[in-house]
């Protein structure tokens, strides 16, 4: 569903591309902060997500246009 997104919006309107990605990778760090009790800081998970997306960038599908941007 995100690379459709992607798609779509990378075509008519790429200004919000990159607010919208980033916005998804802040839910993965709440979602991070949450399930894992040691990530709880806000920092370790920033830092955990993106060990994780230089690791397996494509794991998501806007991870191959957010890993080099500065995460959440």
């Amino acid at each position: 569903m995100v690379s459709g997104w992607i798609s779509y919006y990378g075509r008519y309107r790429p200004w919000q591309l990159r607010p919208f990605l980033m916005r998804i990778n802040a839910y993965l760090v709440r979602w991070i902060r949450q399930k894992y009790k040691r990530l709880a800081a806000k920092r370790r998970a920033i830092a955990k997500m993106q060990e994780i997306a230089r690791r397996y960038p494509r794991m998501f599908a806007h991870w191959r246009l957010t890993v080099g941007a500065v995460m959440v």
